[in-house]
């Protein structure tokens, strides 16, 4: 087996863990008067699917770009549930597959499998405090 970070062996060589945030997610009112306000007063561009887009650079690998998504959803959008909370956090996160079965080995409830788009992996799951968490594995 591969030894990933830390001596910690693993099939992929790298540590199931978090590795940066992906994403911030937050219920509003009223959607249409909540994009335009942080459009017109912040100067946040809004694609077509009411998402911005936030890019970084990774500091210890300055050629790999990141991005940290940020959308509001219409109250009552069952995006963020079974969280009754009013927002979700996306964690970027690295080896994902992995990750799922230390957190489901750790007794934390993981909401549904990890299904693969042209983006990333994806899977959501809910803190101690019954916050969704979503967890993206970029491409």
């Amino acid at each position: 087996m591969a030894q990933g970070k830390k001596g910690t062996s693993n099939k992929s060589g790298k540590t199931p863990k978090v590795t940066g945030v992906g994403g911030i997610f937050f219920y509003c009112e009223n959607l249409e008067e909540t994009l335009k306000w942080y459009s017109e007063n912040l100067g946040i561009e809004i694609n077509d699917w009411g998402f911005s887009s936030f890019e970084s650079r990774d500091i210890n690998h300055p050629e790999q770009k990141n991005t940290l998504q940020w959308k509001p959803f219409k109250k009552g959008d069952d995006y963020i549930l079974p969280s009754k909370k009013d927002f979700m956090i996306n964690y970027r996160v690295q080896n994902i597959e992995e990750l799922v079965e230390k957190l489901k080995k750790n007794g934390v409830t993981v909401l549904d499998t990890i299904k693969t788009y042209d983006y990333g992996k994806f899977v959501h799951i809910l803190d101690k405090e019954g916050n969704k968490i979503e967890l993206w594995e970029p491409i």
